[in-house]
């Protein structure tokens, strides 16, 4: 059956949604910030805590691990509890954890503060997107809303490394976990105020715990293997294990999923053609925007001698492009045009600013190479970001919002696990090879050998990005060849859930299966 688009009625508008969209902001801009911010601060925080070498990436990797693999479990909790009570547990969680790390007295105490910041994370971002997939559902405000918080996903990350960098230098490690704590004080206070869950939106199927532990581990199990890939190598016993062990378990969820009565992850949120491409080319997208967010430091650091403040200055032009391509240029445009109208351009836009950065070198200008090459990427990404983020949840029945919005932090979670771990191997390899092509040149020593380190290192970088380049281009063949829905409103084809939405309060366009 079928059924025609239809806006939410005047009586189920929430007059709050406004000021609850600041909240939500407030709370993703915390998450965001926490993915990099952290980056900065490691090497002050190695030094103080007494962690060696080979366990200081846990301090990254403990997050990584307990927010990716706790993702669908902690979206499917928003659909259960109400995503309101989910939202502001979260970000009570995530601040006595931030406020652990930030007291953190050695390095168990940092872990354990690490991976309880990742649990909380997991439960307060698919939280906050579904709150707003179920809050704004007119199209026109939709893409309002949608695009303020495509520029947050999108920017947070850079604007992490600014200020990462400002409280390194100017206070401490410590105060990049303590700065989570006024975030979330505020978000959470004005959250239980102002936000009013729409009635009849909550999930009361039982839970499935099979799928829970399933896709726990099976996801834990897949992060893990891309983040030891990148120190143990591909071939490693245990990181192939790793792998194999993660297919495996992803497969029984999958089997599971599609048996019992009530999934964790209905294979519909999945499987229906846009959601599913949005998953995919967002998940590829991330991979370059992750190593490049890597490559891009450390050249403006070690290559170029910038201070962590200048370097986190470097990336303004992104965070603008971002913010000007997600509320100026696909906020605007979403309820005219396609969504892939805007996503494929979106992605071939960022790939052409990251093809020119395949053009780096030791001595390239910041003004003339890197800084209109950030533009470009940021108004390509903030254009594809904005409407991919709205196209998630549009038209999925309420009670699973909350999964389908794990499923797209969970492409991302993933996508930059694998971006950092294979686009890392990838300029490692060119580096390598390039210190073996001028060997003689690099056992000079002195300012000779420097240059030549300098430039093995720019080789490599290069390698990658060229990668990244493809990556982009495959992102946007995705959204061109898989996302079929007409702009919102239009009565095109949309993504649909499981024609339940049709009586819930949120009405949401659907389509005939």
């Amino acid at each position: 059956m079928s059924k025609t688009a239809a806006t939410a009625s005047p009586a189920a508008v929430d007059p709050s949604r406004w000021k609850a969209l600041v909240f939500i902001a407030l709370a993703q801009l915390m998450v965001v910030l926490d993915a990099t911010i952290v980056n900065i601060a490691l090497p002050s925080a190695q030094t103080d805590l007494g962690i060696s070498d080979g366990n200081r990436q846990w301090v990254i990797t403990a997050y990584a691990l307990a927010f990716g693999g706790l993702l669908l479990f902690g979206g499917r909790i928003a659909d259960k509890w109400g995503r309101k009570n989910a939202f502001v547990i979260g970000l009570i969680g995530f601040a006595l954890a931030s406020a652990l790390g930030g007291a953190a007295t050695g390095e168990a105490m940092m872990l354990g503060a690490r991976a309880l910041q990742g649990a909380f994370g997991a439960l307060l971002a698919p939280a906050a997107l579904s709150l707003l997939a179920v809050t704004f559902t007119d199209a026109k405000e939709r893409a309002k809303a949608f695009g303020i918080y495509g520029a947050i996903a999108g920017g947070g990350g850079a604007v992490g490394l600014i200020l990462g960098g400002f409280l390194t230098e100017y206070l401490n490690w410590r105060w990049t976990f303590f700065v989570n704590i006024p975030f979330a004080i505020v978000a959470a206070a004005g959250a239980w105020m102002v936000i009013r869950e729409p009635a009849g939106s909550r999930n009361s199927a039982r839970l499935d715990v099979p799928g829970v532990i399933l896709s726990t581990l099976g996801l834990v199990a897949l992060v893990y293997g891309f983040t030891r890939a990148e120190s143990a190598g591909w071939s490693d016993e245990v990181t192939v294990g790793l792998f194999v062990g993660s297919a495996v378990l992803l497969a029984a969820f999958v089997f599971v999923e599609s048996k019992v009565k009530s999934p964790l992850l209905p294979l519909r949120v999945l499987l229906e053609r846009n959601r599913g491409g949005v998953y995919l080319s967002l998940g590829l997208a991330v991979i370059s925007m992750f190593g490049l967010f890597l490559f891009l430091t450390y050249y403006l650091q070690v290559v170029k001698g910038f201070s962590p403040v200048k370097t986190g200055f470097a990336f303004l032009p992104m965070i603008a492009g971002m913010i000007a391509g997600s509320t100026q240029i696909g906020a605007r445009l979403m309820t005219r045009v396609a969504p892939r109208l805007l996503m494929g351009p979106g992605f071939l836009l960022a790939g052409a600013g990251m093809l020119m950065l395949t053009q780096l070198e030791v001595g390239s200008s910041y003004p003339a190479l890197i800084l209109p090459a950030q533009l470009l990427l940021g108004l390509g990404m903030g254009t594809a970001f904005m409407p991919a983020m709205s196209l998630s949840t549009y038209g999925v029945d309420p009670a699973d919002a909350g999964v389908a919005s794990a499923m797209v932090n969970t492409s991302q979670q993933v996508g930059g696990a694998i971006g950092t771990a294979l686009l890392n191997t990838i300029a490692a390899s060119a580096t390598t090879a390039y210190l073996t092509d001028h060997a003689a040149e690099a056992a000079a020593g002195g300012a000779a050998g420097k240059l030549v380190q300098a430039q093995a290192m720019v080789e490599g970088y290069a390698s990658a990005i060229w990668w990244a380049v493809g990556i982009l281009v495959v992102s946007a063949g995705i959204a061109f060849a898989l996302i079929n829905t007409g702009r919102p409103g239009s009565g095109g084809p949309v993504a649909s859930g499981s024609g339940a939405a049709e009586d819930s309060e949120i009405k949401v366009p659907v389509i005939a299966h």
